[in-house]
């Protein structure tokens, strides 16, 4: 079939979908360019209505739901691939390419874009709002209930001893305790020496620095194939020489990459790191 049949099909298809959308049903096609917001929709979209996800959701390394996004089609998050899906809601991020959300939204399509998740708390708003945009208000609340017990559980008790931890990235990147990753390592029980060095967004932390912090536990972020100088610091015998600190096993950046209940699975790791620190003192 030639690629102007294929615009006609698409644009028939469209106008079948923004019908529905203009009567105020829930929209029938959805597509997500956003590896959150597949995460979100995967979780909470009624059975065929999401009709294709983002590429990245497909790679294992970076989506904690591959699996399940696997099982529908992935899109390069382009424009005119978008269209030619002819969707009644596409869902971005807020860091999604503006030309492709402009040129969408100029060809008639709504686009909602999510802001990235910058706390725990953030996380409940961001399932209310792609409830609301899916018609899947109750799938939400009952989400947002398991989500909000099941951090309960895993929180530390009052008044208990809280570690020193660093998060360590490659690039000497740290995370602190206003951003995603902090308010994790807050939650598992964690208290972060980035706030010591006067980080609370994410930044640099030089190797220098983290040394004279000695921070009772160094908890590094994933490195990659091959060898890279970025990489260097999380091996330097600097870190390894400092007597009482422990350096932990890569992070799975997966599970904490999305603003999604997801992120329990990165705070329950921690929080079993932080008392098998307890145990062995």
């Amino acid at each position: 079939m030639r690629r102007s049949d294929l615009l006609a099909l698409a644009v028939l298809a469209w106008a079948g979908a923004a019908t529905a959308a203009m009567a105020g049903d829930a929209p029938r096609r959805v597509v997500s360019v956003n590896l959150c917001t597949d995460q979100l929709a995967l979780m909470l979209a009624a059975p065929g209505q999401l009709v294709s996800v983002s590429r990245l959701s497909h790679d294992a390394d970076s989506s904690v739901m591959a699996q399940t996004a696997r099982t529908l089609p992935a899109n390069g998050s382009g424009a005119e691939e978008v269209f030619l899906l002819a969707p009644d809601l596409v869902l971005a991020g807020t860091f999604t390419a503006p030309a492709t959300v402009t040129l969408l939204r100029s060809l008639g399509l709504d686009v909602v874009q999510f802001t990235p998740a910058q706390s725990l708390a953030d996380i409940p708003d961001r399932i209310v709002q792609m409830g609301a945009l899916l018609g899947r208000e109750d799938a939400a609340a009952d989400l947002i209930a398991r989500f909000h017990g099941d951090l309960a559980a895993l929180a530390a008790a009052p008044g208990a001893a809280r570690p020193r931890a660093a998060l360590y990235y490659v690039n000497a990147y740290t995370s602190g305790d206003k951003t995603l990753a902090g308010d994790i390592l807050r939650a598992a029980g964690f208290a972060n020496v980035a706030s010591e060095a006067g980080l609370t967004a994410g930044g640099t932390l030089p190797l220098e620095r983290l040394v004279m912090l000695a921070p009772d536990v160094i908890i590094q972020g994933r490195d990659y194939p091959g060898d890279a100088r970025a990489e260097a610091t999380l091996d330097h015998l600097a870190l390894h020489a400092l007597a009482g600190t422990r350096i932990a096993g890569r992070i799975t950046d997966r599970d904490w990459i999305c603003g999604t209940p997801h992120v329990l699975r990165a705070i329950r790791s921690l929080r079993d790191l932080r008392l098998s620190l307890k145990a062995v003192q």
